[in-house]
């Protein structure tokens, strides 16, 4: 079968190859893979910065943003022919730490765990993939199109879960969110603060292309710069990982307000910032700021729900570019109006 490989460590090293068929100890479901979405992090899997092969190989697999249909799948399993699916990328660490063996391998203790495509075992960019049912997602058929964009809403489903969850230490009544990034991330952030019912404001530095209309259409409000944002957000969600930007917007928020970071700084830039200052307004406002990374089952089930109740031609609208999986150079080539570029396994 085809699939896409790197030479984890090494520049620019991805190239479709021949590899053989999955096997059967990845699991008894047999899945043909639709599509694969591209991120920031296979950016740098393939720029050399980060990536794992599997034990005793040279090369990874790479894709964790799946799409694929059940070709062959045992009774009993769940799964029939035909279903359509997304595969979870963490697996718990064998251990396991306390975390993992509660399911919730997401918050992993001792760092022990593999992902698919990036972290010690294969990916999903290959015509087929096998896999174990608990980590297999059914999702609604009529998300055929759109279904690849499933994993990087468990990142803010997982986001949204723990922002309320600290949000309930008070009698807390948020309304007004800020999402900074309108990216992929930035993008269903404020697709899953709108139908929690918020007034969302989204913050990118572009002013034309689709991003602006994309909000607009969610029935948020677009900005391009921080100043014309009021300073009174009770959540923020901070997805561009710029180290400027993540300082700037906790001083945009209202009292008790509690901050996600879901981007991850390239730690290459040194900004100044006034940490006294900063901690003096955190404590005296009872702020919250906190990360968050990776999901396990219980937001990918909470993913597949918030895309079923989205309007599919919007979530359609997000998705600029569909790439045949030989095309990669053109997928990994970023362009002005790009906002989710996938690989298209079933392109000619």
């Amino acid at each position: 079968m085809k699939a896409l490989t790197v030479t984890p460590g090494t520049r620019d090293s991805a190239r479709v190859r021949e590899m053989p068929d999955p096997p059967e100890a990845d699991g008894p479901i047999l899945v043909r893979t639709l599509a694969v979405g591209v991120c920031g992090t296979d950016h740098e899997i393939v720029d050399g910065a980060y990536g794992e092969a599997p034990p005793g190989e040279d090369h990874l697999i790479i894709g964790h943003e799946s799409l694929g249909r059940v070709e062959d799948a045992p009774d009993g399993s769940g799964f029939t022919p035909g279903d359509l699916v997304v595969g979870i990328v963490r697996r718990p660490d064998p251990v396991p730490c306390a975390n993992c063996a509660a399911g919730q391998w997401d918050m992993c203790a001792n760092g022990r765990y593999t992902e698919r495509g990036i972290k010690a075992r294969h990916g999903y960019a290959s015509e087929h993939y096998r896999i174990h049912p608990e980590f297999a997602v059914r999702l609604d058929p009529a998300l055929d199109r759109v279904g690849v964009l499933m994993e990087p809403t468990t990142i803010l489903a997982k986001a949204w879960e723990h922002v309320e969850s600290i949000g309930h230490r008070a009698a807390w009544s948020p309304r007004r969110v800020l999402v900074t990034g309108a990216g992929p991330v930035g993008l269903l952030a404020a697709l899953l603060g709108v139908q929690r019912g918020y007034d969302v404001r989204v913050l990118d530095q572009v002013s034309s292309g689709p991003k602006p209309q994309l909000v607009a259409d969610l029935g948020a409000s677009y900005h391009t710069d921080l100043q014309d944002v009021d300073a009174d957000a009770d959540i923020i969600i901070e997805c561009t990982g710029a180290g400027s930007l993540v300082l700037d917007v906790m001083t945009r928020s209202a009292r008790n307000a509690v901050v996600c970071l879901t981007g991850v700084s390239s730690g290459s830039r040194e900004v100044g910032v006034d940490v006294g200052g900063l901690n003096r307004g955190m404590v005296l406002e009872n702020d919250v700021v906190f990360g968050s990374v990776n999901a396990n089952r219980r937001h990918y089930e909470q993913a597949a729900e918030a895309l079923t109740r989205a309007d599919r031609g919007w979530l359609e609208r997000m998705i600029s570019r569909r790439v045949p999986l030989e095309r990669i150079a053109d997928a990994l080539d970023a362009r002005d109006d790009d906002v989710k570029v996938v690989l298209d396994l079933e392109a000619g």
